[in-house]
């Protein structure tokens, strides 16, 4: 880890502190090579005073001891009917395994306690078949989680649930995880899964909307897609649309995944969120310095002309950063010349770790309406270096010198830079 990974970070922790995290991990991943490694990452977490609440699947475990026990299971994954004999199977195979998860927290100092937090009730009839000992979710025993978290001890909850007379259910991990996480009003729901989550020949993309999981999720059913990354989406929509802001889809299995996702702006799997999560506004004075650090490589490359705080600080309202989750990414500035209904694009940049993702495009658009909000004609752009995108992706032509304003062509020619000039007819919103 360097410096700038720290930075990175520690932007993250004073939003975090505090707040609560909702852990789903598949059993596949617990019986993984890399659960160890999750586990330090909780202790991590913990360290940075971010409360965590510990959901965990068993359906590795309840196959693997159906077949040591040569017993023909009903269901596994809870979403199925659960028979007698596969519930007792999924007893055993779940609290097993919440032993040895505690077991591992304790080896990593870390408190954790065992939560009877979930009250279910049976599923019931569906399609006309009882699901006998499968459940749903009744309530959440939030005051037992809350003062376990309180202590700064960490909840561990099983698939499984029990009604008011003792009865006990074959629960999805998935829907639990949902339930904890609206209950809780947590900051975020993490689901560590294993090939669902990759995606496969369905491979998701970084981010989603709401919206755009919820098309995903039809899309999935129709191609056939595998059940439980189509019950980690549904269950993240569920969720953010519940109160939770975001919800992560990673693969387990793939060391500092975890943190990754949540202390860098690249991550490492899917997130799906409940609000705006990228936005372009105008920058004030406090983003001088970050606009500065953003495009100081491309400076120093000659990629884009060299400014000086003061430099910015005089046309601070021409310029704009493109932010995600509150960390700007790129920027761009629109100079105009009202008097001949031409506007300057300028300081055009995107961050290495953000390319090839059509931030550059957005921002092109954006300033391209700005413009034309404006009753701006044309559009112009000076580049040493970007020209080909420029023209490929915004449909910029090049042309002269002397399309330039007067004091625009004088600094142009006494910068000694060589740029191309590229120009873009507006058409107004009217035409």
């Amino acid at each position: 880890m360097n410096v700038s990974d720290l930075r990175e970070i520690l932007q993250y922790v004073p939003r975090f502190r505090e707040r609560i995290f909702v852990i789903a991990v598949d059993g596949t991943v617990a019986a993984s090579a890399n659960f160890p490694n999750i586990l330090l990452d909780l202790a991590v977490l913990r360290s940075l005073s971010i409360r965590v609440v510990l959901v965990h699947g068993a359906s590795h475990q309840i196959e693997e001891l159906a077949a040591k026990r040569g017993i023909k299971v009903t269901n596994s994954d809870g979403t199925g009917i659960t028979s007698e004999t596969t519930l007792e199977l999924a007893i055993d195979a779940a609290i097993r395994l919440t032993n040895s998860i505690m077991e591992g927290l304790s080896a990593v100092d870390l408190r954790a306690a065992y939560a009877n937090a979930i009250i279910a009730h049976p599923a019931g009839i569906l399609g006309g078949t009882d699901q006998l000992f499968t459940g749903r979710v009744e309530r959440v025993d939030n005051h037992a989680l809350e003062l376990l978290l309180k202590e700064g001890i960490i909840p561990v909850i099983p698939p499984l649930g029990f009604d008011g007379e003792g009865r006990t259910y074959r629960v999805n991990s998935d829907g639990i995880a949902l339930e904890v996480a609206e209950s809780l009003h947590a900051a975020k729901i993490i689901f560590l899964g294993a090939d669902e989550v990759v995606g496969g020949t369905h491979p998701l993309p970084r981010q989603l909307s709401i919206d755009e999981s919820d098309e995903m999720v039809r899309k999935l059913r129709v191609s056939g897609a595998n059940a439980g990354l189509i019950s980690k989406l549904e269950c993240s929509s569920r969720a953010c649309r519940g109160g939770v802001p975001r919800a992560h889809l990673l693969d387990g299995r793939i060391n500092e995944a975890l943190l990754t996702e949540i202390f860098s702006h690249e991550g490492s799997g899917t997130m799906i969120y409940s609000n705006e999560y990228q936005q372009i506004r105008r920058i004030f004075k406090k983003d001088v310095r970050s606009v500065m650090a953003l495009i100081r490589q491309s400076v120093e490359d000659e990629e884009i002309t060299r400014r000086t705080r003061a430099d910015i600080l005089d046309r601070i309202e021409d310029y704009w950063i493109l932010e995600i989750d509150r960390t700007p990414i790129a920027c761009v500035a629109l100079h105009t010349h009202p008097d001949q209904s031409l506007a300057e694009m300028a300081c055009l940049y995107v961050s290495k770790a953000h390319e090839n993702k059509g931030f550059g495009r957005k921002l092109m658009a954006f300033a391209e309406n700005l413009a034309k909000e404006k009753g701006m004609e044309r559009i112009y752009a000076l580049s040493t270096r970007a020209v080909n995108y420029l023209q490929q992706k915004g449909g910029f032509v090049e042309t002269d010198a002397e399309l330039l304003p007067d004091e625009r062509r004088s600094r142009y020619e006494g910068s000694r830079r060589n740029s191309k000039i590229l120009m873009k007819e507006l058409r107004s919103r009217n035409s």
